[in-house]
């Protein structure tokens, strides 16, 4: 069995081809889509501005295999994104994903003495 690693992942879009419907579910909703709602989820957390309603982020956590690294992780957050958004209506392009490896991240600690 390989080991596991866990991955936060965004993935970054923009809106296109937005129905007048869609976009007024977006701009309705709008108010649980914005900074507080950014949550990394296996389901995803989906956050966009209403004005102007252009760019989308979607926030995923994965867990994969640590030998398909980064890259997988990222393509897998990207088709989750592709998925949710199609079942929600919402057209979209030029999806890109950023990916941080938790289990590799070094995390800087403060001396006690600055505590």
């Amino acid at each position: 069995m390989s080991e596991q690693h866990t991955y936060r992942v965004i993935v970054r879009g923009t809106w296109e081809g937005l129905t007048e419907q869609a976009r007024a579910r977006l701009l309705a909703d709008a108010a649980e889509h914005g900074m507080a709602s950014m949550r990394f989820s296996e389901e995803g957390s989906l956050s966009y501005e209403p004005v102007p309603l252009k760019h989308f982020s979607m926030r995923y956590v994965v867990v994969s295999d640590a030998a398909d690294g980064e890259e997988m992780a990222g393509a897998i957050a990207e088709d989750r994104a592709e998925t949710a958004l199609r079942e929600f209506g919402y057209g979209f392009a030029g999806l890109k994903s950023t990916v941080t490896d938790l289990d590799t991240m070094k995390i800087n600690r403060k001396p006690a003495s600055r505590r």
